[in-house]
């Protein structure tokens, strides 16, 4: 979700995108080049007899032809291909791994526009929507996984997080409507709340829908409620979003020229109790110095669900490459984000797929291909890149990581592999925990005000009477 909240408003929702199309023209990137796909293993010393006798020079010659020729791409059980046939290398590599995107925003579109009623109002989600996502958009972008943002704004009355009831209701409502919109499209969504049910799901054709929800302030300071929350089926928590909450300093407080004071004591309980949980942590929205709190105590891998790199663009919301640098050492995964105002700070309705594919680079050079995925915040923004419109596009963006020296081998580790990797470690790690003893995490945020009607209970006063 961007970092503003009058982009939240439904005329914003409402605005078409821009037609401009996807442009072919390659840049260069002398740091990445492209890998062998393929590997011919010769053994001299093998016995042959026979039709393999007489032929083997004529294979051997053949297959290295086919591994030499800079016209000919070798996959297993598919016809050679040119190296350069980029949406030919596309289709075949999201054909065996799912593309899994970290963020989309549509339950909040849903919300404002439709108030959550989206069995009448003539909703039909397979139809072109206005915004960024539709389903039938989906599947013309080869989706094979998409984490589901649940998202109610900060409130900026909850400085002390006293009566946030509300927010919690109103996450509840997401959560809600989510689950109600995936089980409404059953052939083509499926609720995951594991990565095994999300290769189960695209090897059946569908697209795996998980939950997250974007801001620690949607479970009211409560370590109970992310407990609950977890039981509902939300798998990750941005642990704040555009506001500082009882777990710590949101980027956005930081600049606005506000200090950095990194993780709060109740952040460190809520971290544990969602490694215990085998819940992603998710740092997009967290300030820097909370990044790198987080990293230094977390148990598990963390996620950045949609961020970019800050040394790309000096954007707070980006991370820095010292924490790329823990990132890599975590075991964690950044996914790139496409809002144009993280990309291009001064001209956001400028930025360009060329901007996500530099964040994207920079990333893999700092982090490592095994660290890097796709976060969009479609339909969280108004400023998505010229050729990344919408969620059809996606192809487009593999292909210019493609045009860029990205080996299909990396695109699949960024496409989909590297997230899968990490949720399943974090769902290793809380078995881990769990079977070593661990009990939930019962800490309240220090400054809580019990009710004052709990003073005067008979039972209280019984008690007292007894001490």
């Amino acid at each position: 979700m961007s970092s503003s909240q009058s982009l939240k408003s439904p005329s914003n929702r409402l605005k078409e995108q821009g037609n401009a199309s996807f442009t072919d023209t390659p840049v260069a990137s002398p740091d990445l080049t492209p890998a062998r796909e393929s590997a011919l293993i010769l053994h001299p010393n093998s016995q042959t007899s026979g039709f393999f006798a007489r032929w083997r020079r004529s294979f051997i010659a053949a297959g290295l032809a086919a591994l030499l020729s800079p016209l000919t791409f070798l996959w297993p059980g598919e016809a050679p291909i040119n190296p350069t046939d980029y949406t030919e290398r596309t289709r075949r590599v999201l054909k065996i791994t799912p593309l899994i995107d970290g963020h989309n925003d549509l339950p909040w579109q849903l919300r404002v526009e439709l108030h959550n009623r989206i069995y009448d109002n003539g909703f039909d989600a397979t139809t072109r929507l206005l915004g960024h996502t539709d389903l039938t958009r989906m599947r013309q972008g080869q989706v094979g996984g998409q984490f589901w943002s649940v998202y109610v704004d900060c409130d900026v009355n909850q400085q002390h997080f006293e009566d946030p009831s509300w927010i919690i209701r109103d996450t509840l409502d997401q959560i809600d409507v989510t689950k109600r919109f995936i089980q409404e499209h059953p052939a083509l969504l499926q609720f995951c709340e594991t990565p095994a049910c999300i290769r189960a799901a695209f090897k059946s054709g569908r697209i795996a829908s998980m939950i997250g929800i974007e801001g620690g302030h949607q479970v009211g300071g409560s370590i109970a409620s992310i407990r609950q929350m977890y039981e509902l089926g939300a798998r990750y928590i941005t642990l704040t979003h555009n506001c500082d909450n009882a777990f710590g300093t949101a980027a956005s407080t930081v600049r606005a020229g506000g200090a950095d004071e990194g993780l709060f004591p109740l952040g460190y309980e809520a971290v544990k109790e969602m490694n215990r949980l085998g819940m992603l942590v998710d740092l997009s929205h967290v300030s820097h110095q909370m990044m790198r709190d987080v990293l230094s105590v977390t148990q598990a891998p963390v996620i950045f669900s949609h961020s970019g790199a800050y040394s790309v663009t000096k954007h707070n919301r980006n991370v820095p490459d010292d924490v790329l640098r823990s990132v890599k050492k975590n075991g964690g995964v950044v996914m790139a984000v496409f809002e144009g105002m993280f990309l291009n700070m001064a001209n956001p309705g400028a930025s360009t797929i060329h901007d996500v594919v530099d964040h994207i680079l920079h990333i893999a050079h700092i982090c490592g291909w095994e660290c890097v995925g796709a976060g969009s915040d479609f339909s969280g923004g108004p400023h998505m890149p010229i050729g990344l419109e919408d969620v059809s596009k996606f192809p487009h963006l593999v292909q210019a990581l493609m045009e860029r020296g990205a080996t299909d081998e990396q695109i699949r580790m960024f496409a989909g592999e590297n997230i899968l990797r990490v949720w399943e470690e974090v769902e290793q790690r809380a078995k881990e925990m769990q079977a070593g003893g661990m009990k939930p995490v019962e800490k309240e945020y220090e400054w809580r005000k019990w009710h004052l009607a709990e003073r005067d209970d008979p039972c209280n006063i019984l008690r007292k009477s007894q001490v």
